[in-house]
């Protein structure tokens, strides 16, 4: 097979950009204190993870805060072997989309368990993750 035309740089890119997280600083708060937070518009009461400020559906800026228990079954999953130039470091991962109890579908990576043993259906936690520098995140494990 013939390889496609193409110029090489000698150049790196690095991108460093700054999120805007006033109205949703809640939900970084509390990740660091091992707690999952989504929004729940007051308007239409649409629940949404990651949390907004605004909800989609209504438009209404009258959102309220709830904790996630973080029970939920695994609709689909995919191991990320090519990866975006910010994750380019890091080993092949698992990110799997999940129903939690609360009804919200929420896409993370998933840890903690080979890829053989994932299956569609398969119970898993969503949890906070804090890191090492203070950073923080949040991932499925197995339930």
């Amino acid at each position: 097979m013939n390889k496609a035309p193409s110029l090489e740089s000698n150049r790196s890119l690095i991108i460093t950009y700054n999120l805007p997280i006033s109205k949703t600083s809640k939900f970084w708060d509390e990740l660091k204190q091992g707690k999952v937070y989504a929004t729940k518009c007051k308007k239409c009461g649409k629940l949404v993870f990651p949390p907004v400020a605004d909800c989609g559906p209504c438009g209404s800026s009258e959102i309220e805060w709830t904790e996630l228990i973080g029970n939920g079954k695994i609709v689909t999953f995919t191991e990320v072997v090519v990866k975006p130039a910010s994750f380019s470091e890091e080993p092949s991962y698992i990110v799997a989309i999940a129903k939690l109890s609360e009804g919200v579908k929420v896409l993370a990576w998933l840890s903690g368990i080979k890829k053989e043993k994932l299956h569609i259906g398969m119970k898993v936690k969503l949890k906070a993750k804090v890191f090492s520098d203070k950073k923080v995140a949040y991932e499925f494990v197995p339930a």
